[in-house]
């Protein structure tokens, strides 16, 4: 079916007005921002937006426009703008979570070093005391006292 040229003017007139919404997020329920909910806004049949059809040219300045706006690092459809956030937030997460696990990691090599040096040092006091035991030779110190008093002169 051909449409006149005033249907055509006005066609686009809505498709500009509708592609201008989009743009700047106002995004209807259940839509996106894209040639199917430009079409379904602008009440335009989309096959029109492609090929050689007569509101190509528009689709093509849609697609150029929005690509502008995504390069400025605006992204004007709000759930492509949470899904952005969403996988932000997902990779810093999962960084942290790496870090906190070579932390544990490294922190569970510390203790089980640390109780390697404490069973053997353990195994060397007893070692020790074994042989204190065996000889006469070592005279232990009275167990009450606590401080020592040094007296001796300065000259």
């Amino acid at each position: 079916m051909r449409i006149s040229a005033a249907q055509k003017t006005e066609n686009e007139n809505r498709i500009r007005a509708a592609m201008d919404r989009l743009l700047r997020g106002e995004i209807p329920p259940g839509g996106k921002c894209d040639i199917k909910t430009l079409a379904t806004t602008a009440e335009v049949d989309r096959t029109a937006f492609y090929g050689t059809r007569p509101y190509a040219h528009l689709r093509i300045e849609f697609e150029r426009r929005l690509q502008t706006l995504q390069d400025a690092g605006e992204i004007p459809d709000p759930r492509e703008a949470q899904i952005a956030r969403l996988k932000a937030t997902n990779a810093k997460l999962q960084e942290r979570l790496a870090q906190s696990e070579q932390t544990v990691d490294e922190l569970t090599d510390f203790r089980t070093q640390a109780l390697a040096r404490l069973a053997a040092q353990h195994e060397e006091i007893l070692q020790l005391r074994a042989t204190a035991d065996g000889t006469n030779q070592i005279t232990r110190l009275p167990a009450g006292r606590t401080t020592t008093t040094f007296v001796g002169s300065c000259s």
